[in-house]
C-alpha cells in the first residue's frame, strides 16, 4: 500500500503509517500536481491546506481513504468520496483539551487584560491604573454548546471555582448534572452570563447565532470568548457591542474569513483579544491528531471499522436499492424532530415498518441520529460510532421492527422524549421522494422541498387561515402551499406552510396573539 501526506503532519503518525505501508511525503502541491499522482495511492492525508476536490477523488482510482488530521471536513468532498466508495476519517476529539485550555487562557486573559498589559509595559510606560481586572471566581460562565470541548471548558471552570451555566437542548439532565453545569435557555444564559463562550459547530443554524439582539441582552460588562468558530458571532455586531459597552470584553481566536488579516475586531485595541485561530495549536494536539487518522488508516487497509469514519461505510447493492431512499427519509425525520422539540432530549426511539424491517437498519440510525445532531455537533454520525455519540450526550436509543404495516410500504417513525414530553415524526417514500405523513397526533402529507416551513397548532375554525395568510401577505412572504391536518371538525389541528423567505420572530409573534393559535414554529430542512 502507498500513503501520499500532502501537508505536514506529527512524526508520531508518520512512524505508524511507515509500519504498514510505503510513504510520500510530498506538501504545497498545486490542485493539478496533485491530480497527476494521486491515481498512485490507495490513501491520502491532508490537514487543512489541500483542498480534495471531486477531480482530486476521480483521480485517485486507487484510493481506499482520505483522513483529514483535525476535525474539520471543508477541504475534503465528502459526498463524492462516498459516492466513490473511499473512506473519509478525521480526528474530532485530538484537539479538544487544547481547545479548552485556549478558551480558559483567554477568559483569564480578559479578565485581567494581560495582553493589553504587556503591550503598554514593553513600550516603556509603567501604568497599573489602566488594567484594573476581576476575578473569576464566583462568576458565572455561560457555555453554549456542551460537546466535547465545552464539557471540558466546564471541568476546567469547576477548578477556578466558577459558577457554570450551558444551553444545548441535545445534552441530558442526568450528563449537564454529572459534569456539574445547570441547563438554562439561550435566553436566560445570555441575561445572567459574565463570561460566554461559544463551543459548536458552523452550520446553517448556528450561522450568526450571535448578532445585534442577542448581544442587546448580554451584560454590559460581560466578556464573550470564541474558539469554535468564525461566523458564530456577527463581528460587526460584536466590535459595535464592545464600543458602545466600556467594561465589556471579547476575545476571538476565529474569523468569517481565514487567514484574517483585517478585521473590525482588529481595531479594538484595549478590550478585545484576538489570536490567529491556535485552538488546536499545539505539540500534543497535532500529534494526536496524527496518531489518530494514521490508526484509522491502518485499519481501514486491514479490513477494520475505522473509529472516526465520517461517511457511512460499504452497503450491499441489493440493500441499498431499498435503504437508500429512506436514509435520506429518516434524516429528514431526525432534522424535524431536532427543530420541533422542546426541552432537554432524553431519549429516542425508531420504529421500522414493512419491508425496511427485514433489513439491516443501522444505516437507518444513522441517519436519524445525523439529522438530530447535525446543527449542534462537529462529529459527523456513522455506523461506527452512533450509540457512542448518543451516549455522550446522555441520550438512550431504542429501536424497534414491525414487518407489517398498515398504509405504507415502509414506514419510519422517530419518537424523542424530552424534558417536556413527547415529540413525534413519521416519514416514508413515495415514488423515490420522501414524505413527511405525521407529526405528533396528526397525520399529513408533505413533500418537504428544501426551504423553510412553519409549523402551528391551533384550533380548527373558520377565518383562521385567512387571518395567518394575511400575516405573511403584509410580510410579503409568499405561500408556496399549506396543509392542515386536524383530529376532528372544529377540533385540535396542525397547519404547515411552506415558505419561500422565512418568516420574521415578529410575525410568529403576530400568529401567536390569534384567538386559537397555540404554537408557531419554522423550521428549516
Amino acid at each position: 500500500m502507498k500513503i501520499l501526506i500532502a501537508d505536514s503532519i506529527a512524526d508520531e503518525g508518520i512512524e505508524i503509517l511507515r509500519g504498514s505501508a510505503e510513504v510520500d511525503i510530498k506538501t504545497e502541491l498545486k490542485p493539478e500536481e496533485l491530480i497527476s499522482i494521486i491515481g498512485d495511492y490507495e490513501a491520502l492525508i491532508v490537514r487543512s491546506q489541500t483542498q480534495v476536490t471531486a477531480a482530486v477523488i476521480a483521480a485517485g482510482t486507487k484510493l481506499q481513504v482520505i483522513a483529514r488530521a483535525g476535525v474539520g471536513l471543508d477541504n475534503v468532498d465528502v459526498e463524492e468520496a462516498t459516492r466513490c466508495g473511499v473512506v473519509v476519517v478525521n480526528a474530532p476529539t485530538g484537539n479538544t483539551v487544547s481547545a479548552a485550555e485556549h478558551t480558559i487562557a483567554l477568559m483569564l486573559a480578559l479578565a485581567r487584560h494581560i495582553p493589553q498589559a504587556n503591550t503598554l509595559l514593553k513600550s516603556g510606560v509603567w501604568k497599573r491604573s489602566d488594567f484594573m481586572g476581576t476575578e473569576v471566581k464566583n462568576k458565572t460562565l455561560g457555555i453554549v454548546g456542551l460537546g466535547n470541548v465545552g464539557s471540558e471548558v466546564a471541568r476546567r471552570a469547576r477548578g477556578l471555582e466558577m459558577k457554570i451555566i450551558a444551553h444545548d437542548p441535545f445534552i441530558s439532565d442526568e450528563l449537564a448534572s454529572n459534569l456539574q453545569v445547570e441547563l438554562v435557555p439561550m435566553k436566560q444564559l445570555l441575561k445572567e452570563s459574565d463570561f460566554i463562550t461559544l463551543h459548536l459547530p458552523l452550520t446553517r443554524s448556528t450561522k450568526e447565532l450571535i448578532g445585534a439582539k442577542e448581544l442587546a441582552l448580554v451584560k454590559p460588562t460581560a466578556r464573550i470568548i470564541n474558539c469554535a468558530r468564525g461566523g458564530l458571532i456577527n463581528e460587526e455586531a460584536l466590535a459595535k457591542w464592545v464600543m458602545e459597552n466600556k467594561e465589556a470584553g471579547a476575545a476571538v481566536d476565529v474569523f468569517v474569513n481565514e487567514p484574517a488579516t483585517e478585521s473590525v475586531l482588529f481595531k479594538i485595541t484595549d478590550r478585545v483579544i484576538v489570536t490567529p485561530h491556535l485552538g488546536a495549536s499545539t505539540t500534543e494536539a497535532q500529534t494526536m491528531a496524527a496518531m489518530d487518522v494514521a490508526e484509522q488508516v491502518v485499519a481501514v487497509f486491514k479490513g477494520q471499522p475505522a473509529r472516526y469514519a465520517v461517511n457511512i461505510p460499504f452497503i450491499s447493492a441489493e440493500a441499498l436499492s431499498v435503504m437508500g431512499p429512506f436514509m435520506k427519509a429518516a434524516s429528514i425525520a431526525g432534522r424535524l424532530i431536532s427543530q420541533l422539540a422542546e426541552g432537554q432530549m432524553k431519549s429516542i426511539q425508531i420504529n421500522y415498518e414493512g419491508e425496511i424491517a427485514n433489513y439491516d437498519t443501522n444505516a437507518l440510525k444513522v441517519s436519524v441520529l445525523g439529522g438530530l445532531l447535525e446543527g449542534i455537533s462537529e462529529e459527523r454520525v456513522n455506523l461506527v460510532n452512533a450509540n457512542l455519540v448518543a451516549t455522550r450526550r446522555g441520550i438512550s436509543v431504542v429501536e424497534q421492527k414491525e414487518a407489517a404495516c398498515e398504509n405504507y410500504a415502509s414506514l419510519i417513525t422517530v419518537e424523542a422524549t424530552t424534558s417536556t414530553g413527547a415529540t413525534t415524526v413519521a416519514t416514508t417514500v413515495v415514488r423515490g421522494e420522501t414524505h413527511i405523513v405525521r407529526v405528533n397526533s396528526y397525520w399529513i402529507d408533505i413533500f418537504p422541498s428544501e426551504g423553510y416551513f412553519l409549523f402551528s397548532d391551533h384550533l380548527d375554525r373558520p377565518g383562521l387561515l385567512g387571518a395567518v395568510g394575511k400575516i405573511t401577505g403584509d410580510t410579503n412572504i409568499n405561500i408556496s402551499f399549506m396543509h392542515v391536518g386536524r383530529l376532528k371538525p372544529r377540533g385540535q389541528a396542525l397547519m404547515v406552510l411552506a415558505l419561500d423567505e422565512p418568516l420574521p420572530e415578529e410575525q410568529q409573534q403576530q400568529m401567536l396573539s390569534l384567538p386559537d393559535v397555540y404554537t408557531a414554529k419554522l423550521v428549516q430542512l
